[in-house]
């Protein structure tokens, strides 16, 4: 009678212990595993690529690396001389264009006060046609003016934004290019981090969900919204090989690594004392309202526990 008991309390033992066990690792998964969070995120930011709208040699560049810098300053200057004889022509063909109108315009409309048939009408018309056609090129003479003044102001570079000037290569005597790219500022305003949350965990998410970001490095967590969520990311199986034909990667049926989707969270908030730069790691959570880790019930956990103990070893 008495081993019988001794059995029974060490068999409620060993089952008690087995359940606290399993519910332990269901948390655990549910922490670790299936609730929305994760330690691949990464703080993003814009960068306003500077490319010159007319070429030359660089004269002065005048700011340095890592400056910050406002909308409108100059941050080099281009050699300005072809630019200024352009203008200086420009407004020569002005002047020239000009009286070659007015003295049309003059003879045109002595001509149409001649009373009676001693100018007839046809060579009225004539001069009036002359006249047009020289007010139609003092205004073609007026727009290159315009677009030489133009091209002139166009040799200081300006800022786009207001920044901070990033990996500045550039020097005197360097050649700039129309069109091509030679100076990049990091708009501060637009910060954001990139969370890269599996597959599995993206259906937990949605817009407007409140976000604890924690920087490697810095002590006190930052808070934010998820903002929006990419709809798409590469495949390597939609690439063409030489002959255009799919390149498919070998697949182990047997397990199936879930997929990172990157979710596009707002920083609602920078600190002051934050040095905040682009490439930054941080541990990108959701939280409830607040600011605690977000967790399943013990039911949903259970329940997502076995769906990706199944979607692990690729069973449908």
């Amino acid at each position: 009678m008495l081993s019988s008991a001794h059995r029974l309390i060490r068999l409620t033992i060993t089952i008690s212990i087995l359940v606290v066990a399993a519910v332990v690792v269901v948390i655990l998964w549910d922490y670790y595993t299936a609730s929305p969070w994760t330690r691949n995120g990464q703080v993003r930011v814009q960068v306003a690529n500077i490319a010159p709208r007319v070429s030359g040699q660089i004269l002065h560049v005048n700011v340095l690396d890592n400056q910050p810098v406002h909308h409108g300053d100059v941050l080099y200057e281009i050699d300005p001389f072809d630019f200024q004889v352009a203008v200086d022509a420009a407004k020569a063909r002005v002047a020239e264009r000009k009286a070659d109108m007015e003295f049309k315009e003059v003879q045109a409309q002595w001509r149409k006060a001649i009373p009676g048939v001693a100018v007839s009408q046809e060579e009225k018309k004539q001069y009036v046609a002359l006249s047009q056609q020289a007010a139609a090129q003092y205004a073609s003479a007026q727009a290159d003016l315009r677009q030489a003044e133009i091209n002139l102001d166009r040799t200081k570079v300006r800022s786009s934004i207001d920044g901070i000037v990033t990996n500045l290569i550039m020097r005197p005597g360097d050649f700039a290019t129309a069109g091509v790219v030679n100076m990049h500022v990091i708009d501060t305003n637009s910060y954001w981090i990139d969370g890269y949350f599996e597959e599995t965990k993206v259906h937990d998410l949605d817009e407007g969900d409140l976000v604890r970001m924690d920087l490697m490095g810095y002590h006190d967590p930052l808070f934010g919204h998820i903002e929006s969520i990419t709809r798409g990311i590469a495949s390597n199986n939609a690439l063409v090989n030489e002959q255009g034909l799919p390149t498919v990667d070998p697949v182990y049926t047997w397990v199936r690594l879930a997929q990172r989707i990157p979710v596009r969270v707002k920083i609602d908030k920078v600190p002051s004392d934050l040095t905040l730069a682009a490439g930054m790691t941080a541990t990108v959570t959701v939280v409830s309202e607040t600011g605690n880790r977000r967790h399943r019930s013990t039911q949903d956990a259970f329940q997502h526990f076995g769906d990706d103990v199944r979607h692990l070893f690729g069973h449908k």
